[in-house]
């Protein structure tokens, strides 16, 4: 069966909880793509030849949940030939047999957008942010102007900027406890599947 989960929001507002939540219930493969951009930007050096090289090993490299890897990431998910480099080890994980969870930034708009269910999962900029800094520490207002920053730089990027696909759902956690946001989904995703 090819069957595609396409999970897009900005960062902390718990899309990556809800996209492993959903991977292991009905049995998909998970790729959190921004794990992708993360190791690009981790490696350093030109970005576009780090993206090419990009292998399934880079994932599993330590260090890539700070906050200095997702600013990296951001910074050169800017870059359309990145981006290139990047799609279609993306648009070959989705259409794997057996289905496929992906989370990002553009999934349901440019990656994915014949994918059989679109979310997409938001929280206001304040409650992601604390979510953020419960992670990483540091001085909660800097977390919140970096969030900001970061909610700027992919919403108003030229190439695949974030953004709901017309057709998804929209799941905004601002209020909701995990537990509640990953059942949500669940029920749209077995809807689909017809369960």
């Amino acid at each position: 069966m090819i069957f595609t989960v396409a999970i897009d929001g900005p960062a902390a507002a718990g899309k990556g909880t809800i996209s492993r939540a959903v991977a292991a219930h009905f049995g998909f493969a998970h790729l959190d793509t921004g794990l992708l951009y993360r190791a690009v930007g981790a490696k350093g050096g030109d970005p576009v030849m780090a993206a090419r090289a990009l292998t399934e090993a880079d994932l599993a490299r330590e260090g890539l949940r700070t906050l200095e890897a997702g600013q990296a990431a951001s910074r050169v998910a800017v870059i359309p030939e990145v981006r290139a480099a990047l799609l279609d080890f993306q648009r070959r994980f989705a259409r794997r047999a057996g289905g496929a969870v992906l989370d990002g930034r553009d999934i349901g708009t440019v990656i994915c957008p014949e994918a059989e269910v679109k979310l997409y999962v938001t929280a206001s900029a304040e409650v992601r942010a604390h979510r953020r800094w419960l992670e990483v520490g540091g001085d909660e207002a800097r977390v919140l102007a970096e969030v900001k920053e970061r909610d700027a730089r992919d919403m108003g990027r030229a190439d695949a900027p974030l953004k709901a696909a017309s057709d998804a759902m929209v799941i905004d956690t601002s209020e909701m406890a995990a537990d509640e946001a990953v059942a949500t989904a669940l029920a749209v995703v077995a809807a689909r599947l017809g369960r």
